[in-house]
This record gives structure tokens, C-alpha cells and sequence, in this order.
């Protein structure tokens, strides 16, 4: 997996007078069905949180509210997009180790995972990610 293959997701938005609404459906609009939400808020603009990637889990990051920043890196290239529109997802595959920060004032992160909560399915520790990074880049190449 390269950061090239994280895609930004326009999600569908019924524009109304009375306010705007988007949604995502698992399996139409990304790529698998999804099997655990979670959501991130009240996190201080100085704090990173992240700092992991998963052998397994796909994920879509939403900034249903505010804004932060989002640091991709595949164990080669580095790439930070921004998310600051509540219909504009990040899809993040397996593979990608990521570091979100610079949070806005009442930012709320919102994450569509494909899997349920597994810790073995965690690297947290980035010299492991790189290796195993490196040896899946070998295995392709033989």
C-alpha cells in the first residue's frame, strides 16, 4: 500500500434550507460493509492521536465537525491532507500508518471501520510497521 492509495471519498449531501444532511452506506459508497464506528472530540489542538496502522482494518475519517489534519506514511512517502467538510471522507486501507493532529476547536473525528476492535491488529510501534512494511514489499517483488 502507498499514502497514494488513500482516496478523499465525496460522500452523497441532500442540501435543504432547513440544513444540509450526508450519509454513508457500507459496501455502496466505500469499499467494504462497515463493523465499528467511533468518534473522536474534545481533543486539545496540541495533541496528536493515531500514531498507529492496522494489518487489516480499512477506515474512513470524516470530520463531521471543525477540522484537523491527517499524516499518511507508508513506510516510504509522507502525505497530510486536511479534513475540514463533513461530506469529504479519508479512505485510509491496511497498511498505512497514520498520525492525526492540529485540531480545530470543537473538532469531531468520526471513523468507519471494516472491522471490529482487535489489538493484534495494531502496529503502534513504527520501526515494526517498517518492517513489516518492507517485507510485504519484498514478497510483491518475488
Amino acid at each position: 500500500m502507498s499514502v497514494w492509495d488513500c482516496q478523499l471519498v465525496e460522500l452523497p449531501r441532500i442540501i435543504d434550507p432547513r440544513g444540509s444532511l450526508s450519509f454513508v452506506e457500507g459496501s455502496r459508497h466505500i469499499p467494504y460493509d462497515i463493523r465499528r464506528v467511533y468518534y473522536l472530540y474534545d481533543v486539545p489542538s496540541a495533541v496528536e492521536r493515531g500514531g498507529h496502522a492496522h494489518r487489516n482494518l480499512v477506515q474512513l475519517l470524516i470530520a463531521v465537525a471543525g477540522s484537523f489534519d491527517v499524516v499518511l506514511d507508508d513506510g516510504d512517502s509522507e502525505h497530510t491532507i486536511t479534513l475540514n467538510r463533513p461530506y469529504i471522507g479519508l479512505l485510509i486501507p491496511r497498511m498505512i500508518w497514520r498520525v492525526i493532529n492540529n485540531f480545530s476547536s470543537g473538532a469531531v473525528c468520526l471513523v468507519l471501520a471494516s472491522l471490529p476492535y482487535d489489538e493484534a491488529d495494531y502496529y503502534r510501534d513504527y520501526t515494526e510497521f517498517f518492517t513489516a512494511v518492507k517485507l510485504e514489499h519484498e514478497k510483491a517483488m518475488s
